[in-house]
């Protein structure tokens, strides 16, 4: 088998959907989908930026979840529908590295900034005196930037290990975007060790923060329960179960897909997988967030409503 030349070769990408009448279909709604999504995060993003009542941590969390969503969505969902009306399915050696690079720099930071939101959750219901100090705008700011840093970092890893693997057999990658994991087989090395690195990432970037999030919550609502204040212990179970159903959507397809061995893995399941936490949850997000949240809904009701006032 020879090596080929990596520095005028590119990757195929083999995409989600084939090339028919249902294909299209499907990549319509897809189209509809992403502009949910930008629609939604960019509304969330302006609300929580012109209004002051939502100037909290709380809020500047979902602010930069909501700016993640939309950086993660526009890494894979452009250059999918690209390749599908163009024809081509190529993917240049430098576009696949800068799209792995932006895709996995999101993953982590997302799954760290969740974490941070159900620590912001957890301080706010049992330790409500000592949120002022634990939850200042300077500690969010920390972990906002340590969320960017941490995720960067470890995306920039594994893109440059990526990139510097000898590839050989086909060069066709049998996903939509450029997914470290679904460039493996065509590797000419054996890849265990890096396999195992991905498995160690995939722990502490997903698995650990989702059990740390799950035992927050559940600290949550042991706390919920025991609340004499109804409104209280109803607006506490709306918020946690509103951020659960987040991480849910986010967490479980992610950890299912990145902690399985690669002889239990199938390329079709992967990408199909890979359209919860690629595209749907980018999209649900803001949308359950916002209807769930009558802070958000408050906040809509004033802004548009006085945009509206100042037209007329």
């Amino acid at each position: 088998m020879e090596k080929w030349n990596q520095s005028s070769s590119d990757f195929t990408l083999l995409g989600l959907f084939p090339q028919n009448r249902t294909g299209l279909l499907l990549l319509l709604l897809i189209i509809f989908v992403f502009s949910l999504a930008l629609f939604g995060n960019s509304t969330m993003i302006h609300l929580i930026r012109v209004d002051p009542r939502l100037h909290t941590p709380m809020y500047i969390l979902l602010s930069q979840l909501s700016l993640m969503d939309l950086m993660y969505i526009s890494t894979t969902v452009p250059k999918m529908v690209f390749n599908f009306f163009s024809g081509q399915k190529s993917i240049t050696f430098l576009g696949c590295g800068v799209q792995s690079f932006f895709f996995l720099t999101m993953a982590c930071s997302e799954g760290l900034l969740l974490a941070s939101m159900a620590y912001d959750r957890f301080v706010a219901i049992c330790h409500p005196l000592h949120y002022p100090t634990r939850m200042s705008k300077m500690m969010c700011l920390k972990m906002i930037i340590g969320s960017w840093i941490l995720g960067s970092i470890n995306s920039l890893a594994h893109t440059v290990y990526a990139l510097h693997i000898p590839y050989c057999h086909s060069r066709s990658i049998n996903h939509f975007f450029c997914d470290v994991p679904a460039m493996l087989p065509l590797a000419c090395m054996d890849t265990w060790v890096y396999e195992y690195m991905v498995f160690v990432s995939t722990s502490l970037f997903l698995l650990f923060p989702f059990l740390g999030i799950t035992a927050s919550y559940g600290r949550v609502l042991f706390a919920v329960f025991h609340m004499r204040s109804k409104e209280g212990k109803k607006k506490a179970f709306t918020t946690c179960s509103t951020h659960l159903t987040v991480v849910t959507f986010y967490y479980a397809p992610f950890v299912y897909t990145y902690l399985r061995p690669r002889s239990l893995r199938s390329p079709t399941e992967d990408k199909i997988l890979a359209v919860f936490y690629t595209i749907l949850t980018p999209m649900l997000n803001p949308i359950i967030y916002s209807l769930r949240n009558k802070e958000v809904l408050g906040a809509m009701t004033r802004v548009f409503g006085t945009l509206s006032s100042t037209k007329t």
